[in-house]
């Protein structure tokens, strides 16, 4: 583990919860809250003026709200890795956090040492997305271009192969190396080459980014599941 703590921006405006997180996340080491917030405004500013590493962000924020804060952090510095950290789960709001940025969602509730987890995947340039939400939501998460629309976005953002966006799609699907070998009659092996290729051609480093990257240039137009894992 580096011996430099990963610096975390908490934005919550809840006081006691933001009290009772900042306690518990401090008492691990590697982790060190540097900065904390009560609004999304305060956020934009902190984040302007402190080195940070990943900024743990409420959603239900005065204000501007986590998701606007999310999307204008984002904006400015495009590297921050934004873990959402929220009591809501309504079904739209995944897809919304995705388009805004984010890098993972958890639920409050998370068990510490998975929050802990989850802040150090982050930061490392993984995303984390809670197992409970995303599979209450992922049946509707869909992105509702028309054909034609969908195969002229394809056409403009589309930067893999043929074979990669087919591998894409079982990766989105939640199918593991062997099943995508199966279903395509290749060899397991050609499999890890290719998705090798995707993870560069779309820079990321895992196949939940691939998938949640994918979404945002519409290359894919459902999300049936996203994994917490790598290739």
């Amino acid at each position: 583990m580096s011996s430099t703590p990963i610096k975390i921006l908490l934005v919550e405006d809840d006081e006691l919860f933001r009290l009772g997180l900042r306690v518990r996340l401090q008492q691990e080491p590697g982790l060190e809250i540097v900065a904390e917030a009560e609004d999304g405004e305060t956020a934009i500013e902190v984040v302007k003026q402190t080195p940070l590493d990943v900024v743990l962000l409420d959603v239900g924020l005065p204000g501007i709200g986590g998701i606007e804060a999310c999307r204008q952090i984002k904006q400015e510095n495009p590297s921050l890795p934004i873990l959402v950290l929220t009591s809501h789960s309504q079904k739209p709001l995944i897809t919304r956090l995705i388009d805004a940025g984010a890098q993972g969602y958890c639920l409050k509730g998370i068990a510490a040492e998975k929050l802990v987890l989850a802040l150090r995947s982050v930061a490392a340039g993984a995303s984390w997305w809670d197992a409970t939400a995303t599979k209450e939501i992922r049946s509707s998460l869909s992105l509702e271009a028309s054909p034609p629309e969908f195969e002229n976005i394809t056409k403009l953002a589309n930067p893999l192969t043929q074979r990669e966006h087919e591998i894409l799609s079982l990766l989105a699907a939640g199918k593991t190396n062997q099943e995508i070998a199966h279903a395509l009659y290749i060899a397991p092996g050609t499999v890890r080459v290719h998705i090798h290729a995707i993870l560069q051609k779309l820079e990321v480093s895992d196949r939940t980014q691939a998938v949640v990257v994918a979404l945002q240039k519409r290359l894919i137009k459902t999300i049936p599941a996203l994994k917490n894992e790598d290739e």
